[in-house]
């Protein structure tokens, strides 16, 4: 699978393969981190699928793609989409890692979509609502930090192999205006309207048929399944275990199996 680092609507990328009768894959990474977070699961996909048609980006302000004066959730997306109108993608499989998974489920809900695999990233805020926006004031502060570093600390990355410990550690940009920016929905929305808004999503990608996958990194609570599959009754979840919240970087083969799948009729892993 050779590689090429292009631009598409103003995202850095890496794209690979060709073009042909299977559908596009787009890999959307996690908030501070960039596109080589993918560089295993891009490994096993070149070895499973030769040639596959893939692109890796760039976030707005990650990596080597240019910041924004704002990174609301809903115009990311739309990036994202002139991205991949630019890269000449038709119905992609979008693939996202944590923020990356709401913004690929935003993006179905709006964009022309093949499939979508989320990966570790509830819909649901939950407790994690609750401790951004209690420690909204120390977001806001030179001391930012700590509230990243509190979060990294229950990730689980001890789990990982080492090599993804450290590409977990290192290819990270924690900037402050990324956090806020990124983050600004869940600091300023109420629980029942952020919900609401991922229902009317997810009602969307129901309402066309598009296959939802979530692999998550530990069985999701018995609410949260419940929850996701009173929603999309055909939710594929899957749980690959041992990387905490990477899963994409504890069992990149398996993942690469799976995002393979969706849009083809060929089975996953389950």
């Amino acid at each position: 699978m050779g590689d090429a680092q292009r631009r598409f609507g103003g995202l850095a990328a890496d794209s690979y393969g060709a073009d042909g009768g299977r559908p596009p894959l787009v890999l959307v990474h996690g908030l501070t981190y960039d596109r080589s977070q993918w560089g295993p699961t891009v490994r096993e996909l070149a070895a499973l699928d030769p040639d596959r048609r893939v692109l890796a980006l760039d976030l707005p302000g990650h990596g080597e793609s240019a910041g924004r004066d704002t990174y609301q959730v809903g115009d990311v997306a739309d990036a994202i989409h002139e991205a991949v109108t630019e890269a000449g993608l038709d119905r992609p499989v979008m693939a996202g890692h944590s923020i990356g998974g709401a913004l690929v489920t935003i993006y179905a809900a709006r964009h022309p979509t093949r499939g979508v695999v989320n990966v570790d990233q509830p819909l649901l805020l939950g407790p994690f609502g609750e401790l951004l926006r209690r420690n909204e004031p120390v977001l806001r502060s030179a001391e930012y930090l700590q509230v990243w570093e509190s979060l990294l600390a229950g990730m689980g990355i001890d789990q990982l192999p080492p090599a993804a410990q450290e590409l977990v550690r290192t290819a990270t940009t924690p900037r402050q205006d990324l956090l806020l920016g990124y983050w600004n929905e869940i600091l300023v929305t109420a629980d029942e309207a952020f919900v609401a808004q991922r229902v009317r999503e997810l009602e969307r990608i129901r309402s066309l048929g598009i296959p939802y996958h979530y692999v998550a990194g530990s069985e999701p609570s018995p609410r949260y399944r419940q929850w996701l599959e009173s929603v999309l009754p055909d939710v594929s979840i899957d749980v690959l275990p041992g990387g905490g919240h990477f899963p994409h970087l504890a069992d990149p083969a398996a993942l690469a199996r799976i995002i393979a799948s969706v849009g083809t009729g060929t089975p996953g892993v389950r």
